[in-house]
């Protein structure tokens, strides 16, 4: 218990904000477990062996941090932040939100340190003055983010994981304006669904749509099995009017012609072509990560490397991954897993009869999930030591 203790501790207030705004943050849930940990670390705080080499004893929180680099600096495994609010637990009252001017203390006795806004002998709050200017971005308000939104925001809507009988279906771009080979922003597209579910603009039906190519499968490194197809995001288009048909009659003879739906493209990744798809564009979510290990065992697999196109590629620091392992495994945005490096097999050559080994597996960074589908997730790689590699293995967190 104690060392359970002890790993969940400096003030769950660092971590716990989102990439969302003031309000969002502010209904973020804290699990019972949570509250509990924290309570317990609130009474004695950390083991000083739990802090990060160098921990600051003070730190001012300045325009620019993320929570997960603020609770780098004091704990050695950053997303334990129920640790953290323990630490600070009289002292901030909602974990989600942490604002630029905000000073922290890291206060240690008797071989335990405490996370407070309060410096050593105070015997009151500090004031927090946050400055009255606003900010406008599409995924935090004044509290800090979790981390860096440039990171993650262009992945919110570019993968797409579909079934392959749902991109069969899907309606598809079929001539251009003057036979153009490509298409950009601002061009016209003509498009056709199915005879089932023709491009229709009655109420209720899509409107926009999110242009893709290439459904590349996916598919899971142990098993074989197709978890779904990762559709390559191209661009956005507008439906503008319906696909149709009309009837010409000619030496009395009728002739029924289709008409497709007129499309404008509204924004463009790459050059949008004849034969891509189009999907629904879902609504935008504005997701608060909450970085934290999953309550349950998880045990899975890297299975691409987003937008490398290269098998044996390997991914870095900041990028994005595919892993087999999604909703229905119990996956949540924002659950943190280990990467972990294959060992590796080798001969014991100091062993007369040339024995084989399987040496353990190493840790080799961690990876934060950002979005989840029900068998794949994506995430984004936080922290690494070497390249991560398609098929490499993910745990939970110790």
């Amino acid at each position: 218990m104690n060392n359970m203790v002890g790993s969940v501790a400096i003030g769950a207030a660092l971590l716990a904000s989102a990439l969302a705004s003031s309000a969002a943050a502010q209904s973020l849930p804290v699990t019972p477990a949570q509250r509990d940990t924290a309570t317990q670390v609130a009474q004695s705080g950390v083991p000083l062996a739990e802090l990060a080499p160098g921990a600051p004893d003070s730190y001012t929180v300045r325009s620019g941090d993320t929570l997960w680099g603020i609770s780098g600096l004091f704990l050695a495994r950053p997303w334990r932040w129920p640790e953290l609010w323990g630490m600070n637990l009289q002292d901030i009252r909602n974990p989600h939100l942490i604002f630029p001017g905000q000073q922290l203390f890291l206060l240690k006795k008797d071989g335990r340190a405490m996370l407070s806004t309060r410096g050593a002998g105070a015997s009151d709050l500090t004031t927090v003055r946050v400055s009255p200017r606003t900010r406008s971005s599409s995924l935090s308000g004044s509290a800090l983010p979790t981390l860096n939104p440039s990171l993650i925001e262009p992945f919110l809507a570019d993968p797409v994981v579909v079934d392959e009988s749902v991109l069969q279906q899907a309606p598809r771009i079929v001539a251009t304006r003057e036979q153009r080979v490509m298409l950009s922003k601002g061009d016209r597209a003509y498009g056709r669904g199915s005879p089932e579910a023709p491009l229709a603009d009655t109420q209720g039906a899509p409107q926009n749509f999110r242009v893709v190519r290439n459904a590349v499968p996916l598919k899971d490194p142990v098993s074989g099995e197709i978890l779904g197809y990762e559709a390559y995001y191209l661009g956005k288009a507008a439906l503008l009017a319906a696909e149709g048909t009309r009837e010409t009659t000619t030496d009395g003879k009728t002739t029924v012609e289709v008409v497709p739906a007129s499309l404008d493209i509204v924004s463009a990744k790459e050059e949008i072509r004849i034969g891509d798809r189009l999907l629904p564009e879902p609504p935008r979510e504005l997701l608060s990560y909450v970085p934290r290990a999953p309550s349950q065992a998880i045990e899975g697999r890297v299975v691409s490397i987003y937008g490398s196109g290269i098998t044996n590629a390997n991914a870095a620091q900041s990028q994005v991954v595919a892993i087999n392992k999604g909703t229905r495994d119990g996956l949540q945005h924002g659950h943190v897993l280990t990467v972990l490096t294959d060992g590796g097999s080798l001969v014991d050559r100091t062993d007369p009869g040339k024995a084989r080994m399987r040496l353990p597996d190493e840790s080799n960074g961690l990876l934060m999930v950002f979005r989840t589908f029900e068998r794949v997730s994506y995430g984004l790689i936080l922290d690494i030591q070497t390249g991560v590699k398609v098929g490499d293995r993910l745990v939970t967190p110790r």
